[in-house]
């Protein structure tokens, strides 16, 4: 109950009034217990003031920061500190609410603890924002009281901030740790290149090991000892990103779209071509060309990639592959790695798409993503037990193979396929873009 501006009474106040009131009503029976609620009440009401006196008489009484990821990652725990200090020359209890973005739908985000004089206390939680946006933290309430909890003081602390939640950077950067650290494991592969690179770099002393055969005898007889020519990886390769931002791409999976999937996925692939020397670039497309970004390797590029993700949203038509043919024709130049992010549900809808993906190849190194259906493949696994769960199974089973057919399909048509779980897409880009550079092929 609210008396005055940042004073609450707690519900140990009313108890002890209704205690204080039935010791009066036995006083008209028995007079001495009338004298000793009057003294119960003085002294209650003397506490109570006290409380007041010393929770009010301060007041910056308490002081706290919340300290957010800037920007936040979408799909990962972003972890959010709020330090907070007494001022008080006294032990208080804390009750802390703090106002979480609307999008978060959290309504449960209140901490209690103990702070002795001048001390103070950092809160830990996280948040998992799946939408890309902004993300509003509101005010902070304060309930801050005494030893008996009878009155608390309320302290409203306006720290608001707006977060952007941009695709996720934690995501790309532990996958940058896994493809270049040495000891990297948990999915990534490491693969041998096979052959000589392409691109020369220097002559240098042959020491045990060289391969013989790159041994530079015109510069061995002009130095009197065996030189070998040095080669290196070749570089500035274009590698483009295209994404299907059509209906079927909004298809959820852990609270997360395929299309939010697929930009995750994509920005973590394009830090890792970048860091291997080779151009980035990115296109979109639905029922029309959305967002074209030309490949490039500047400092600025993998910035520029995270800005155009960031507003990327789903269209609600079928996507118009012809013309992302000739989007594909008037804005790559040059032949390039095409990694096409989309989702092709059937045999009939590959039909019709294939033409088209021939074409491309043509043109380019074509690699089509599509994506197996998590929530299928647990019901082709499970154990029926009624006759309807048979059938389920049933149709299950051949919508899992019929996904399979179609990756089948684009491999006996010379294009490279990748059919993925959601969570399992940026392992397999990215160990499908090493084993096409380990091969030579861009």
């Amino acid at each position: 109950m609210k008396l005055l501006k940042g004073l609450y009474l707690s519900y140990r106040f009313f108890i002890c009034i209704i205690l204080i009131a039935f010791v009066f009503v036995l006083g008209f029976i028995y007079p001495i217990l009338f004298i000793t609620g009057q003294v119960i009440l003085v002294v209650f009401i003397a506490i109570v003031l006290i409380e007041v006196f010393f929770l009010f008489y301060k007041k910056d009484a308490i002081e706290a920061s919340r300290n957010v990821p800037n920007p936040m990652s979408l799909g990962d725990e972003n972890n959010v500190k709020i330090s907070i200090l007494s001022n008080y020359s006294f032990p208080v209890k804390i009750l802390l609410y703090d106002t979480a973005p609307v999008q978060l739908q959290l309504r449960d985000l209140n901490f209690k603890f103990n702070l002795t004089p001048f001390q103070s206390h950092q809160v830990d939680y996280s948040v998992r924002p799946t939408e890309r946006g902004i993300y509003e933290f509101k005010q902070m309430l304060v309930f801050a009281s005494t030893l008996t909890d009878l009155c608390q003081r309320r302290i409203r602390l306006n720290h608001i901030e707006d977060i952007p939640t941009y695709p996720s950077i934690l995501q790309m950067k532990k996958y940058e740790l896994k493809v270049f650290a040495k000891t990297a494991q948990s999915g990534i592969k490491k693969i041998r290149r096979l052959g000589h690179n392409n691109e020369f770099e220097q002559i240098k002393n042959y020491v045990q090991g060289d391969d013989i055969r790159s041994i530079n005898w015109k510069a061995t007889s002009r130095r009197n000892e065996l030189m070998v020519n040095q080669y290196q990886d070749e570089r500035a390769q274009h590698v483009y990103s295209i994404i299907d931002k059509s209906r079927s791409m909004r298809m959820p999976f852990n609270q997360l779209s395929l299309l939010d999937y697929a930009i995750n996925s994509t920005l973590a692939f394009s830090n890792v071509s970048l860091l291997k020397g080779d151009k980035a670039g990115l296109m979109t497309f639905s029922d029309k060309l959305g967002s074209k970004l030309v490949a490039d390797r500047s400092n600025r590029q993998l910035q520029k990639i995270i800005e155009v993700l960031y507003n990327q949203k789903t269209r609600f038509l079928e996507a118009n592959y012809e013309m992302l043919y000739n989007g594909i024709r008037n804005h790559i130049k040059g032949r390039s790695l095409v990694m096409l992010y989309t989702n092709i549900e059937s045999e009939y809808a590959l039909k019709r798409i294939l033409p088209i993906f021939k074409k491309i190849n043509q043109l380019h190194v074509l690699v089509v993503v599509f994506f197996e259906n998590t929530e299928v493949a647990k019901q082709a696994e499970s154990e029926p037990k009624f006759v309807r769960d048979i059938y389920l199974k049933t149709f299950a089973e051949k919508y899992a193979m019929d996904k399979k057919k179609i990756a089948l399909e684009l491999r006996k048509n010379g294009i490279q396929a990748i059919l993925t779980k959601p969570e399992s897409l940026t392992i397999d880009t990215i160990n499908k873009y090493l084993e096409l550079k380990a091969r030579g092929v861009i």
